[in-house]
């Protein structure tokens, strides 16, 4: 399986903080606004099935069922999905959970989302190619999909390890691997590969001062986001 299990363990033991917005996950809180205008701005996503892969605990997936996706969480984690799945039922709102390696669930439903997200996941695999691979796989003819992810640079070394895990202390230490950061170029051959049309690339910066993160257009040096489109 495409599975790190080391990555798995990491969110395992965090699971029970993931609805903590001053918890390690309050990065996550903080962008997701932000990642979840962006997907609905390009795919309008009301009334559409919605995937999103490695979805933990649920913070954009319930962002997307608001807005009246019908969604189906994937990941790889118990724990984390067990969250995912209480805090649904707290928040009323009927999502489908389900722990499975994606490239099984691309072989048991092709085509069978309008929409497919997989956000601050690619990082953490073995093998990003073959998650793109089973995504574009399970997106319908038409759609939409969505990857976020890190650029791999002597700035996001700076920004993303040491800034953010040892000086911002935003992340626990230890939470990335820089040699697993993706260049842009890298996910776009990547998706293309896949047979998916490339669309808008975003930067996702931070301010340490005002502490804001927003989405800006010609800075993709550390955290950046890539819509694409499955042809048909």
């Amino acid at each position: 399986m495409n599975v790190d299990q080391a990555e798995v363990k990491k969110f395992e033991d965090l699971a029970a903080r993931w609805w903590d917005p001053d918890s390690e996950f309050a990065p996550l809180h903080a962008i997701n606004p932000l990642r979840a205008n962006w997907i609905d701005s390009h795919a309008q996503v009301a009334g559409k099935t919605l995937l999103d892969v490695g979805c933990g605990g649920g913070i954009l997936s319930e962002a997307m069922a608001q807005r009246g996706a019908m969604v189906t969480g994937l990941d790889m984690g118990e724990k984390p999905l067990a969250v995912a799945r209480l805090h649904a039922l707290e928040s009323q709102l009927e999502i489908d959970y389900i722990q499975q390696p994606v490239e099984t669930l691309a072989e048991e439903q092709p085509e069978s989302f309008d929409v497919v997200t997989c956000m601050e996941m690619l990082e953490h695999v073995p093998d990003p190619a073959s998650v793109i691979s089973a995504c574009a796989k399970l997106c319908k003819p038409g759609g939409y999909l969505f990857f976020s992810t890190i650029n791999r640079n002597p700035k996001s070394y700076a920004f993303a390890i040491l800034g953010a895990e040892y000086v911002l202390k935003l992340l626990p230490r230890g939470t990335h691997d820089w040699q697993k950061f993706i260049k842009p170029a890298e996910l776009a051959a990547a998706v293309r590969q896949a047979d998916l049309l490339v669309g808008e690339t975003l930067g996702m910066t931070y301010n340490p001062i005002t502490k804001q993160y927003k989405l800006v257009n010609h800075d993709v040096d550390v955290n950046y986001l890539m819509a694409a489109r499955k042809p048909g």
